[in-house]
């Protein structure tokens, strides 16, 4: 393995205490994160002792109110604590912002009360959330959702399977989209269903091809009844919540693909710097060189992308069109960038022995999640040209 640290991201910053929070990320990244990433992906283990500790670190509310026990952080210090997770090991940084986005609906839309019984919990008391909208049959479609909810006078009863759960038989809440009125949009309603609930019962997880540390699985709700006090938002509400959270989760993935670029950039300098052949460091040759300097100007370009998104929701400025526009440039640039890595390293990339071919199997899955990237084109199209068919 090369011996050269790679060096941190130089990082702009708002305030002293983001500093400090990117430091304490980085000290639990590297202590308790990455030592045991490579092992623990290849076993398929998740490692639910690290989402407790970032639980007690604060680190699982980041973006949302401290008088809930969020971190009350601006999501452009925020999508840089993912960055920097995701690069210790995404099964983390995409599990921290799938959290954050089963979240939304309660901390954006939920009642007073409902925020003061359930968010504490969910924000720093050790809970897990994952999001529940996809379905077997419905996936880029997602308003032709089936799964749904019947009202039972104080109560409403769910049936239904939602499909690609990331934290499916593991998390401890779950914000499930279900149908409760018309065909399509308006006819969806948002709900938090506890994981112990009855009727409530986990797939067997799929078998990928990378992430395999986090669990991905459908969700069965049969028959699960929840009271109406658990109903997030207005009837009908639910769809327009899914895709508000929605923008805000692509640039949580955008953030985490940055991430593994960046690890697979420094794993592919690290190892060009030791490397020698025909008696030079292969960072000599210049072919290699420039194919390092095309990886880190995507980098930096990804980086600057989802950064002026998340400045823009923070001053509370639409950035629809930037969130899809991150989430489809950084996650294509990790696809490229850890494919190149894998061909710095050349044979050893394609081994398990380094890191290079194991960014190269995950970064494929953030072309695919949370809106493929031809709903991306489809969503800034949309924003330059209007709605199709007009």
């Amino acid at each position: 393995m090369p011996d050269r640290a790679p060096q941190p991201v130089d990082r702009q910053l708002p305030t002293d205490e983001a500093r400090d929070l990117i430091s304490l990320v980085r000290d639990i990244a590297q202590r308790e994160i990455a030592p045991n990433a490579a092992e623990e992906e290849d076993a398929g283990r998740f490692p639910r002792q690290v989402f407790a500790l970032l639980s007690e670190s604060g680190l699982l509310g980041l973006p949302y109110d401290a008088d809930y026990g969020g971190g009350e952080q601006p999501y452009e210090v925020y999508l840089q604590v993912l960055e920097e997770l995701a690069a210790a090991r995404l099964t983390v940084g995409l599990g921290v912002s799938v959290h954050t986005l089963a979240s939304y609906a309660l901390a954006a839309y939920g009642t007073k009360e409902q925020q003061i019984e359930h968010l504490p919990a969910m924000l720093g008391g050790g809970l897990l959330g994952a999001y529940c909208l996809s379905e077997p049959a419905s996936g880029s479609d997602a308003a032709s959702l089936r799964t749904r909810a019947v009202r039972a006078g104080d109560d409403w009863v769910i049936t239904g399977t939602k499909a690609w759960i990331t934290h499916g038989g593991v998390a401890d809440f779950y914000t499930v989209m279900a149908r409760t009125g018309e065909e399509g949009p308006r006819g969806i309603t948002a709900f938090l269903v506890p994981a112990d609930a009855e009727g409530l019962s986990a797939a067997v997880p799929e078998k990928k091809m990378g992430l395999k540390g986090s669990p991905t699985a459908q969700i069965h709700l049969d028959g699960v009844r929840v009271s109406d006090a658990r109903r997030l938002g207005d009837e009908g509400q639910g769809f327009a919540i899914a895709l508000s959270a929605l923008d805000s989760g692509r640039l949580g993935i955008a953030a985490c693909a940055i991430g593994v670029a960046q690890a697979a950039l420094d794993e592919a300098v690290s190892y060009a710097v030791e490397r020698r052949q025909f008696g030079k460091p292969i960072a000599d040759f210049q072919g290699l060189r420039f194919m390092l300097a095309d990886m880190a100007t995507q980098i930096e370009a990804g980086r600057a992308l989802y950064l002026t998104a998340a400045r823009l929701r923070d001053a509370g400025l639409p950035f629809a069109k930037q969130a899809a526009m991150a989430k489809l440039h950084c996650t294509d640039t990790a696809m490229r960038v850890t494919t190149d890595a894998v061909q710095v390293l050349g044979g050893y990339g394609y081994t398990a022995d380094f890191p290079a071919e194991r960014y190269m199997r995950e970064a494929k899955v953030l072309q695919i999640v949370e809106g493929t990237n031809q709903i991306q084109r489809m969503v800034i199209a949309r924003h330059l040209a209007g709605p199709e068919g007009r």
